[in-house]
């Protein structure tokens, strides 16, 4: 069974920066579209960006273009979203979550593995 577990949400100031993880077992990553997701309380949940199996392409939501960065370590199983110049609108809970075989996609219905969330706030 594939596990994708958050980490390196918290609280930060508008205007700072924070990176968070996502750290995958049971499964390697090789070969996985990764993305991250978030959800805000009474919003939909919302793409935010996903990187390829191989790192190499990269995809972002409009609203965090410029400021968020994907990145991915298959060797360490782990995917990151480092969060630059950050907003009180990005406050949300993040996800993380995986795809077998798939080209990159901001669809989170093509996702099938998913993790629990981590909790990021962003101060004014």
């Amino acid at each position: 069974q594939v596990q994708l577990v958050e980490s390196g949400g918290g609280l930060v100031q508008a205007g700072g920066s924070l990176g968070l993880s996502c750290k995958v077992s049971g499964r390697s990553v090789t070969g996985y579209t990764m993305g991250w997701f978030r959800q805000a309380p009474g919003k939909e949940r919302e793409f935010v960006a996903a990187i390829s199996a191989r790192g190499s392409r990269s995809l972002f939501a409009d609203s965090v273009k410029g400021r968020f960065t994907i990145s991915r370590d298959n060797a360490k199983n782990t995917v990151y979203l480092q969060m630059n110049n950050v907003k009180p609108d990005d406050t949300a809970v993040y996800y993380c979550a995986g795809r077998d075989n798939y080209p990159l996609t901001d669809n989170p219905k093509e996702f099938l593995h998913w993790g629990q969330g981590t909790q990021v706030t962003v101060s004014s």
